[in-house]
């Protein structure tokens, strides 16, 4: 083996950028490019593991796309994505294009009809990470740097955070030092690992994942959406072809196949799959908001086009009974999960797209409308703290703050969830149900919950879902609004 402080960069071949005025070519050439480096990293890797000799640092880049435009003609304005905001040059280090196709094909297809300039395809200078170049479930036996007598990160390049980080999206990038500007929210190391995340929390496959998200804190919701999802596959014309379940477990007409998990993940995760991921994925994101946070960063990155939190609160008003419904259209962010990447001065508005999908899913499968909504629903603010126990404490300062910012529930995620999707402009929404009344002595006594499960969880499910379907038939342009975007916004969605 090379000694040398120094050890020599073994690499691909060096190739040229090409230019494409064609989308789906473009996303043909990412493909082979990154094909061709996560393929030389794996080769390598195994051959080292077979006990060949290490020659120096192996490396692989990320492919990119850029873009330079020289005017500020003018685009249309209606849409929130798809175009630049001033001339300059614009990149985006890309993975898994095999994953992102049709989201790929999509961007840059708008980009060239916007702003009727090439895409550059080529190499970026970021290095590939072996633990992202891997193949997905891949397992190594035994310890990798006692094969090596080294540490891995001399010989091939391990996760880096100053490319797996948020200032994309969280307003903070700027120019590169290079002078350019990003063309997509995420760079192509924090994706990847995101995608490892996921299939960590959820024990399901990225791919897998829908555009249509469901988020609950109750296994209530996944035991009901796991029978709903097994009757829309009964239904030849439901337009769902299979449902899959933690291990990746897949049931279509034809039969399952897969073996379930031993043990469920820290978040079981179900996907009722439809063409072009058009389904929809329910999550069980557990208690807090320190989980929600976290299932929301990951799945950010897939760039979903809504996800809505379905969940029980503690209403707040003597008004309400147990099993009503909340509608959201503020929220109190006691959670702090999100304080230093979204200050809590920053309002999170409701999105009426959303708001008015939720309200005519309620109206529906209640039967009541109008006034008569009232009966059973409320709209209004939304409090989420972190402390699950606020009751144990002297309850004056709390309950203030709750009387004073006009507070209807309580709870621990949905303020989270709603910021988060602020955040990383994807399309929000949430529908709680009044599970207890705190403030007025009203708690669930064994007996009444059980009633209350059976009676409330079917419904309120079954409201989501409608809310959903009624979205996926919603021009995306409209989906993803203005509403979400901040002054100079990435062109990617």
């Amino acid at each position: 083996m090379n000694n040398t402080l120094h050890p020599p960069i073994i690499a691909p071949t060096a190739v040229e950028p090409v230019y494409f005025d064609d989308a789906k070519a473009a996303v043909k050439a990412v493909q082979k490019l990154y094909a061709d480096a996560t393929g030389f990293l794996r080769q390598h890797f195994k051959a080292i593991m077979a006990g060949g000799e290490i020659k120096g640092r192996y490396r692989a880049y990320y492919p990119q796309v850029m873009i330079t435009t020289t005017t500020f003609a003018k685009v249309d304005s209606r849409l929130s994505f798809g175009h630049v905001a001033e001339p300059g040059t614009y990149r985006a280090t890309l993975t898994r294009p095999d994953l992102f196709e049709n989201y790929l094909e999509m961007q840059l297809g708008l980009l060239l009809k916007n702003h009727a300039v090439p895409i550059s395809v080529g190499y970026s200078n970021t290095p590939i990470p072996l633990h992202f170049a891997m193949e997905e479930n891949a397992h190594v036996e035994g310890s990798i740097e006692d094969r090596l007598q080294q540490p891995l990160r001399d010989v091939f390049d391990v996760p880096d955070l100053e490319t797996t980080n948020d200032m994309i999206v969280n307003g903070e990038s700027g120019l590169d030092p290079d002078g350019m500007r990003a063309l997509s929210p995420f760079t192509a190391q924090r994706v990847d690992y995101s995608l490892a995340r996921l299939s960590h929390y959820t024990a399901t496959s990225p791919s897998m994942f829908q555009n249509h998200v469901l988020f609950t804190n109750y296994q209530f919701y996944m035991d009901e959406f796991l029978e709903f999802a097994k009757s829309m596959l009964k239904e030849p014309n439901s337009g769902y072809d299979a449902l899959i379940e933690p291990g990746n477990v897949i049931t279509t007409k034809a039969g399952t196949k897969g073996d379930p998990v031993a043990k469920l993940p820290q978040m079981p995760t179900y996907h009722l799959t439809a063409p072009n991921n058009s389904g929809i994925t329910m999550i069980n994101i557990g208690v807090g908001p320190s989980n929600a946070k976290t299932i929301t960063d990951h799945v950010a990155v897939l760039r979903p086009h809504a996800w809505l939190m379905l969940g029980h609160c503690a209403g707040l008003r003597n008004s309400q009974s147990l099993g009503d419904y909340v509608l959201a259209h503020a929220y109190v962010r006691e959670d702090h999960v999100l304080d230093d990447d979204l200050p809590t001065w920053v309002p999170i508005p409701a999105l009426a797209e959303i708001q008015v999908a939720l309200e005519d899913a309620v109206e529906t499968v209640t039967g009541y409308t109008g006034f008569e909504l009232k009966k059973i629903m409320r709209t209004g603010t939304v409090a989420t703290i972190d402390n699950r126990n606020w009751e144990l404490r002297d309850q004056s300062g709390p309950v203030h703050r709750l009387s004073l910012s006009r507070a209807v529930a309580l709870d621990m995620e949905s303020a989270t969830i709603a910021a988060n999707g602020f955040r990383f402009r994807v399309p929000y929404g949430t529908l709680l149900c009044v599970s207890d009344k705190p403030l007025h002595g009203e708690l669930k006594l064994p007996g009444m919950a059980t009633a209350f499960y059976k009676r409330q969880v079917a419904q309120h499910l079954q409201i989501g879902i409608k809310a959903m379907q009624s979205l996926k038939e919603m021009p995306l342009e409209r989906l993803h609004s203005r509403k979400l975007r901040s002054f100079d916004e990435t062109a990617f969605l």
